[in-house]
């Protein structure tokens, strides 16, 4: 019924890499021979490349959008290759001609890469190649290759002066930092940006390792309070006979065992700063309301002070646990969780976020070693294991696989098996478990060679999936089914 119908499609991507959606020209008939198509081949590509850029341009008209070509000719006209850039020169969306320029360099995308690793010039040097400028004196270089481009680039529109909107808000780098591109925490984060100097408390939730620290950090750091004091404090962590003197600090001799010359608390060193209360969920209850004393009156009272002293703290509290419900337990006082309640952000776990790979990046820098010139290169294989593990420790545990990784992995290149065990092994028996009542016996005569049994573990690993396995190799169904018949490899999906 439907030989005689011929489709035509091309790939249409969006800003991160991503395949949005197929553009597709359809004929009940071709009646005219197969290379009748190279026609409407042309124009379904041509077509597809600009709903991407005309997508880009639409979706980032507020960023700088910076246009490639190799000719200047079509400089303006129509680009060969788009970026678009945050105010600080990072890369917030990309064409994917620009993707195929700089596969080599980025192969797992170019989000959050600085534009000055990637081309010649720095942020301040873009208004040296608006428009205005003679079209043939704005050449740049990739970095790496020396490939010459030409370059237009054009700058955030201006706020009309009839209509003037309120400037977009700009994102300190130390919160820009902490997100790769994930939605949910970029949302997070330009809430977050709103309240830097605000008195508000700040409350975070979120799973253990979901970088709460590092959050409170980066609001301390982007806030007027950055050359103050950040004090961090695990009241999970402090014994509960030392808390309310390691807290609220204590005179000389106000108990047994006090210093002869006192102490002051963490509270009064955090004056000016910001106190990061981390695990308050488990803060001692009888601790709860000289805390609640502190917020409401910013003034502490040391162990065996009759005056209190006042004090300036910006506080942030985090927690794994619901405090919810231990307020409706009694375990938690709620005119506390109210106070320390001014805005509440919870901070996604890392099997939810779409920035792994950047992540992954992130922190195969921060565990190189000291000295180190270049990050190692990560096999297909560890990539495919570090984004199948659903990682229950979060950052904390990424850090710690990636760490492991680093120390016994040879000749800069992680591969598989230099992951933890338990990675490679969950994997493994993940992969296994979900396809043994599937997979049938491999007869021991069935004519594989290493090409055969290359296509039966890619069917394997889907599930016997054909569409994502032709998607994966680069071929139709067809093509995919002919080679199955021809090897003798059967679907246990099959019905007769």
């Amino acid at each position: 019924t439907h030989i005689p119908l011929t489709c035509t499609a091309a790939p249409v991507f969006d800003a991160q890499g991503r395949l949005n959606a197929v553009l597709d020209i359809s004929a009940l008939s071709s009646p005219q021979p197969k290379h009748s198509q190279y026609l409407a081949l042309q124009l379904v590509k041509l077509f597809a490349v600009t709903i991407e850029n005309a997508n880009l341009i639409s979706r980032f008209r507020h960023h700088w959008i910076l246009k490639l070509s190799s000719a200047p000719q079509f400089l303006d006209i129509n680009p060969e290759y788009l970026l678009a850039l945050d105010d600080l020169g990072r890369v917030i969306g990309y064409n994917h001609g620009m993707a195929l320029l700089l596969k080599g360099a980025y192969p797992t995308g170019m989000i959050g890469v600085p534009i000055q690793d990637i081309l010649s010039l720095s942020v301040r040097e873009l208004t040296h190649f608006l428009p205005s400028c003679p079209s043939d004196r704005r050449a740049v270089s990739l970095l790496g290759s020396g490939h010459v481009l030409f370059m237009a680039a054009l700058p955030p529109p201006r706020p009309s002066l009839t209509h003037a909107q309120p400037p977009e808000r700009l994102i300190p780098e130390p919160l820009a930092q902490l997100s790769g591109g994930d939605p949910v925490l970029d949302r997070q984060i330009e809430r977050a940006a709103r309240l830097l100097n605000s008195p508000i408390n700040i409350l975070l939730t979120g799973e253990t390792g979901t970088g709460k620290e590092r959050f409170a950090k980066a609001l301390h750091a982007s806030s007027q309070r950055r050359s103050r004091p950040f004090v961090a404090v695990n009241c999970a962590a402090i014994p509960e006979s030392l808390i309310e003197s390691e807290l609220f600090g204590h005179l000389p001799g106000s108990f047994s065992g006090a210093s002869s010359k006192g102490k002051r608390g963490l509270i009064q060193e955090a004056d000016t700063g910001t106190l990061f209360l981390d695990e308050i969920g488990d803060m001692p209850r009888d601790l709860q309301a000289r805390l609640l004393r502190v917020l409401a009156e910013q003034e502490v009272l040391p162990i065996g002070a009759t005056r209190p002293v006042a004090v300036n703290v910006r506080v942030i509290a985090a927690t794994h646990c619901d405090l919810e419900n231990r307020v409706r337990e009694g375990r938690f006082r709620d005119d506390l969780y109210y106070r320390i309640n001014g805005a509440h952000f919870t901070l996604p776990p890392l099997r939810e976020r779409q920035d792994l790979l950047w992540l992954i990046a992130r922190l195969l820098r921060e565990v190189e070693p000291t000295g180190a010139t270049t990050l190692p290169e990560l096999a297909p294989g560890a990539i495919e294991v570090l984004q199948a593990h659903s990682w229950p420790g979060n950052l904390r545990e990424l850090r710690n696989a990636l760490g492991y990784a680093r120390a016994v992995c040879q000749g800069g290149r992680i591969e598989r098996e230099d992951l933890p065990e338990i990675l490679v092994g969950q994997a493994r028996s993940g992969a296994l478990g979900a396809v043994a009542d599937a997979l049938p016996a491999i007869p021991s005569d069935l004519p594989l060679d290493a090409d055969g049994y290359l296509l039966m573990s890619y069917l394997r690993s889907a599930r016997w999936n054909i569409t994502a396995v032709s998607r994966q190799l680069g071929i139709s169904r067809m093509t995919l089914y002919r080679r199955m018949k021809r090897l003798g490899i059967q679907s246990p999906n099959q019905r007769d």
